[in-house]
């Protein structure tokens, strides 16, 4: 399978469990929403709210992928979308920590970029 075609297809499983998973919490009263444009190799999991009259929006984790590499930008779980990427088959040297600043990244086990 299409290196490209394989990581669209990971991060979307990895969202979707995160996503029905927090679906189930009886403490769940937010909207969750899951984002895939694969046009522009964008993908989030976000929730959706209100308080009183303010709106609320978080987003739980955005990936990106860029130059053959999946881009964590973003990612507020508890056991790290990294993990679950490596644990499904992912190389550690194709994940981007894109969190970290770049002069920090050289120091993880990850991709620097």
């Amino acid at each position: 399978m299409d290196k490209l075609i394989q990581y669209r297809e990971l991060i979307k499983q990895v969202l979707t469990e995160y996503d029905s998973l927090s679906r189930k919490s009886p403490e769940q009263h937010s909207e969750t929403c899951l984002v895939f444009d694969e046009n522009n190799d964008h993908y989030l999991w976000l929730t959706v709210d209100w308080q009183g009259s303010k709106r609320l929006k978080y987003t739980h984790v955005h990936i990106r992928i860029k130059n053959e590499k999946i881009y964590i930008e973003e990612d507020w779980t508890e056991e790290g979308i990294a993990t679950e990427l490596i644990r499904l088959g992912v190389n550690n040297s194709e994940i981007v920590l894109a969190f970290q600043p770049p002069d920090v990244r050289k120091f993880t086990e990850f991709a620097t970029a």
